[in-house]
C-alpha cells in the first residue's frame, strides 16, 4: 500500500483564535495519533517526488510564522518526524511581521506577535535539523489574479532567495490560499520547481506533481474531527468525489 498523507498547518498558538492555528496539544495529539497508526515522516518533495510503498506523513506550514518555530518544531522532533516549511520570503527576516490580506487584522490587535515571521537563521538551523524549506512566494498574493511576468517574478525570485540564505535546491514551493490553475503550475515549473503544494476542495492524488493535493488542518479540527479528516477511507471517497466531478465536466 501506498498512502501519502500531506498535512498543512499554518500557526501553533496557546490562545490565538484565528482559525488557521491549532494548540500545541491539539497538534502533538494528532501527530501521535498517526504515528500510532504507523505513519513515517517525510518531507514533501521526498514523499511526493518520489513516492515508495507504505504510510508517509508529511508535515507542512505555509507563512513561517515563528510559532513553528518556538512551538511546533519540539514536537515533531519529540516524535522524530521532519517537517516542511513554506517561506514568504520578504518577510523571512528577523522582527518582521506577516501581513497580506486574510490576516492583516490581527495586526493591531492583543495577538499582533502571533504574526511574527521565522527569521533566515532559525529556517537555517530548521534546514539542518532535516526540515525542507520551501517557497512561499515573496509576497503572498493571490498568484491567478496576476499577470505573467509579476506571476514569474513572485516564483522565480523566491526560489532564488531562499536558495542563496539555505545555501541549497529549493525544490518546493506552496501556493499562497491554495490558489492554483494551470497556467500557475506551468509558472511554477517554468521557474525551477519540481513539485507545488496545493489545497484543493477534495483530494485526488492523480493530480500532477506541480498540484499535489493536501489536508488543511485549522482550529475547529477537534481530536474527533481529524480522525474522520485523516481516516484512509474518507479520503478515497473525497478522491472518488473528485474524480466523478471531473468525469461529469469532460
Amino acid at each position: 500500500m501506498n498512502d501519502v498523507l500531506v498535512l498543512c498547518y499554518h500557526a501553533v498558538s496557546t490562545d490565538w483564535p484565528a482559525p488557521l492555528s491549532v494548540t500545541p496539544e491539539r497538534l502533538q495529539r494528532q501527530l501521535e495519533l498517526l504515528v500510532r497508526r504507523g505513519y513515517q515522516g517525510a518531507t514533501f518533495h521526498e514523499a511526493v517526488a518520489s513516492p515508495r510503498r507504505g504510510k508517509k506523513l508529511v508535515v507542512t506550514f505555509d507563512d513561517a510564522y515563528l510559532s513553528v518555530y518556538e512551538l511546533a518544531y519540539p514536537i515533531l522532533s519529540s516524535l522524530g518526524l521532519p517537517g516542511t516549511i513554506f517561506v514568504v520570503t520578504d518577510f523571512a527576516d528577523a522582527g518582521r511581521t506577516l501581513g497580506w490580506p486574510g490576516i492583516d487584522h490581527w495586526l493591531d490587535g492583543l495577538h499582533r506577535l502571533e504574526l511574527r515571521s521565522l527569521s533566515w537563521d532559525q529556517l537555517r538551523e530548521l534546514a539542518g535539523a532535516g526540515w525542507e524549506v520551501g517557497s512561499h512566494t515573496r509576497t503572498h498574493p493571490m498568484l491567478t489574479a496576476l499577470d505573467d511576468e509579476k506571476l514569474a517574478g513572485e516564483l522565480r525570485e523566491s526560489r532564488e532567495t531562499c536558495e542563496t540564505e539555505l545555501g541549497r535546491r529549493c525544490a518546493s514551493l506552496a501556493y499562497p490560499y491554495g490558489d492554483v490553475d494551470s497556467r500557475v503550475a506551468a509558472a511554477a515549473a517554468a521557474a525551477g520547481y519540481l513539485a507545488g503544494a496545493a489545497l484543493p476542495a477534495r483530494l485526488d492524488h492523480r493530480s500532477p506533481l506541480m498540484m499535489w493535493p493536501r489536508l488543511g488542518i485549522y482550529r475547529k479540527d477537534s481530536l474527533p474531527r481529524f480522525r474522520v479528516k485523516v481516516s484512509p477511507s474518507v479520503r478515497r471517497l473525497r478522491q472518488a468525489l473528485a474524480h466523478g466531478e471531473a468525469y461529469h465536466q469532460d
